[in-house]
């Protein structure tokens, strides 16, 4: 087994939320930035003053304050779906750090309360604004921590393999695409080089169309 690292050490101290709130992409960026002197150690509000006090004891240094801009700590928060309401535009599993929301495009969204962080990062993004984040039942522990962080890691590593997968196919497919692409422009002369842009057009005018019927339902004005 390795020597967990400084940055190693520092993460475990960290609640895992994944809520950025810290101006890093996650818990173990910040902790590694911390490690590296980078950032304070005071800069967590899901960690609060004692998160804070458990840093400082592992650097052996005085423990600053909490600073307030970041956000001001409190109990765990939980995010609630307004199921009516929800028009399965898929931000918000898109946005959600530990794959907490299940749903499908078009279909209602939920989101599993035992795995949810508070992170709040799902509400911003909701078009027709069905989201909202309540008090929880419980207090965040420290399995619910560990279970946050393979979470977390286990969607980064899944969005990293979706990417490279894309990456790879788009580049196969241009080069096997380019005689054909280039033999069809010469066929068809100047008007098709204009690129197609009737799939973007479709998904938008989809989207728009969802949030005029949603609008309708809630009696909201267009904007």
């Amino acid at each position: 087994m390795s020597t967990p690292t400084l940055a190693d050490r520092i993460d475990g101290l960290l609640p895992q939320t994944q809520c950025t709130k810290c101006g890093y992409d996650g818990c173990r960026p910040y902790a590694s930035a911390i490690a590296s002197g980078e950032a304070d150690i005071n800069r967590c509000p899901p960690g609060g003053e004692d998160g804070v006090r458990a840093l400082a004891s592992l650097l052996d240094r005085p423990p600053p304050a909490l600073d307030l801009s970041r956000g001001s700590p409190g109990p765990l928060m939980v995010a609630v779906i307004d199921e009516a309401h929800c028009i399965g535009c898929t931000l918000c599993i898109d946005a959600c750090p530990v794959d907490a929301i299940v749903g499908a495009a078009k279909l209602m969204h939920t989101v599993l309360d035992d795995l949810c962080t508070g992170c709040d990062l799902c509400v911003a993004p909701c078009p027709v604004d069905c989201i909202a984040m309540i008090p929880a039942s419980r207090d965040w522990t420290a399995d619910d921590a560990r279970r946050a962080r393979d979470r977390h890691e286990r969607r980064a590593r899944r969005l990293r393999e979706i990417a490279d997968a894309d990456a790879g196919a788009g580049a196969g497919a241009r080069r096997a695409a380019a005689p054909l692409a280039a033999s069809a422009r010469h066929a068809a002369g100047p008007a098709a080089d204009a690129p197609s842009e009737n799939a973007d057009i479709r998904k938008r005018a989809a989207i728009e169309n969802a949030l005029a019927r949603a609008r309708a339902r809630r009696g909201r004005p267009a904007s």
